[in-house]
């Protein structure tokens, strides 16, 4: 098994990229399906602003990563991180409704696909 530092093939992280980007878009005026799943697990209001945050900086690091070594690599693993808490707060809310299934547990395993495939080889 061989780490790549520049994804292989990689468009699945320009396509993860893309998606995070359209979310933290979305996001800005959320519409009624991201407002009932970050109400659902509980997540202040008031704190809304750092997950738009952190989505713009993780498909940043996806971007740089498709020309600089590790910093894909480092997003991807971020991006994973952050569905993987997501997960957990969607579960710990007992909040596991079509937004848990679909949207948290669909990009956490396009975010470990996109490790597994453009990364590790």
């Amino acid at each position: 098994m061989k780490l790549l530092l520049i994804p292989d093939p990689w468009w699945l992280p320009a396509i993860l990229a893309a998606s995070l980007l359209v979310d933290a878009v979305l996001s800005i005026r959320p519409p009624k399906f991201i407002d009932d799943c970050l109400s659902g697990v509980g997540f202040p209001r008031d704190w809304w602003w750092t997950l738009i945050l952190v989505k713009v900086l993780a498909a940043a690091g996806l971007l740089v990563g498709l020309h600089t070594e590790g910093v894909g690599l480092a997003a991807v693993v971020g991006v994973i991180a952050y569905f993987l808490a997501a997960s957990y707060a969607h579960i710990r809310a007992r909040f596991t409704g079509t937004e848990f299934w679909l949207n948290c547990l669909g990009m956490l395993a396009f975010s470990c696909a996109t490790l597994l495939i453009s990364y590790i080889g």
